[in-house]
């Protein structure tokens, strides 16, 4: 891909938009986000500007769930980087979730080929490769098989929108190609107070909203590493046609507590040291939406790997304490805690 290539990259507005835009731009590429609403465009330009010299970004408008604007986004671009999708808190229902992920899949694809794209790189979640059997090890040949159930509506709308994806560059012979990234976790440095819900989960814990850990954990992608991975996708040739899932270690949420501590001092006064007993997240979770997410994931531990990025593009993310500690830093910098 030419340093001068044009590249545009979906949900601008999202914490790992702006990352990826940033990447694009120190790249030298032009970039054009899109944006559901205009009235964001200044703010979006400042949050992306704070991460790279944004001067030349294009910023267009369109929507997940309507066909407007989306030829006139694509138009002249030789790229498309595809973040945006929604992210629900609590408990929603699917068509709050499944419905945008899966039409807005289908019109982005279908405007960069309309528009001569070459290649889409889309991000998926790793909520989209969890094997049956929960315990067992996952790459990118796995695919999540849920029960259509409130608690699973995000990895369903996520998975069913990369499948559709798949299934769409198949039957288009002239392109474009596609590249999917699988991210776990994403940590990292918040930009603004628009951060990513899975900061959120830092932020509770500096600020004691969060008094007890349940039995709960993640893999981490730092949010830098996985923006470099994003770019460095749509211009390896060896990418076409690849899933990558993106994941770092594990780390319950009783080690991301200690990890606050260690690193943090006195800011992290506030975080939790004692467990949340399992009992007390099944008993909520009759009333509690937020509780009700938690249960399929209680005691256990995933197994994903992520060597194929390795190998293939030669990335691989930092140490997770690392990207723990810079989102807590970033959060105590931005009078968030």
């Amino acid at each position: 891909m030419e340093n001068n290539s044009s590249v545009l990259v979906t949900g601008g507005s999202g914490f790992l938009a702006g990352y990826v835009a940033a990447e694009l731009l120190r790249r030298g590429h032009h970039v054009r986000v899109s944006v559901r609403n205009l009235a964001r465009a200044d703010a979006v330009r400042a949050r992306i500007g704070r991460l790279a010299e944004a001067a030349t970004l294009d910023v267009a408008e369109a929507d997940l769930l309507n066909d407007r604007g989306w030829a006139a986004a694509a138009d002249g671009m030789d790229y498309v980087v595809h973040t945006a999708s929604p992210m629900p808190i609590g408990e929603f229902r699917n068509q709050d979730v499944v419905r945008p992920a899966r039409e807005g899949t289908r019109r982005v694809l279908t405007a960069a080929r309309d528009a001569g794209v070459r290649r889409v790189v889309l991000t998926s979640s790793t909520a989209a490769a969890m094997p049956a059997d929960r315990d067992a090890p996952a790459d990118e040949s796995v695919w999540t098989d849920l029960p259509d159930r409130p608690e699973y509506v995000y990895p369903r709308a996520k998975t069913l929108a990369e499948r559709d994806a798949w299934d769409l560059v198949r039957g288009w012979p002239d392109g474009p190609e596609l590249a999917t990234v699988l991210p776990a976790n994403i940590q990292g440095p918040a930009v603004d107070d628009d951060y990513a819900p899975s900061i959120a989960l830092i932020r509770m814990m500096l600020t004691g909203r969060l008094p007890l850990l349940p039995r709960l954990g993640y893999s981490i992608v730092d949010v830098r590493d996985l923006a470099v991975l994003h770019a460095d996708a749509l211009t390896d040739p060896a990418a076409a046609g690849q899933r990558f899932i993106a994941a770092g270690e594990f780390l319950w949420f009783s080690e991301i507590a200690a990890v606050l501590r260690a690193g943090l001092g006195g800011a992290a006064r506030r975080v939790p040291r004692h467990a949340m007993p399992n009992w007390l997240v099944h008993a909520g979770a009759l009333v509690n939406a937020e509780m009700r997410q938690m249960r399929p994931s209680l005691d256990r531990r995933s197994n994903l790997i992520a060597t194929h990025a390795e190998r293939v593009l030669g990335w691989r993310t930092r140490p997770a304490a690392e990207s723990i500690l810079d989102a807590g830093r970033s959060l105590i910098t931005l009078g968030l805690v």
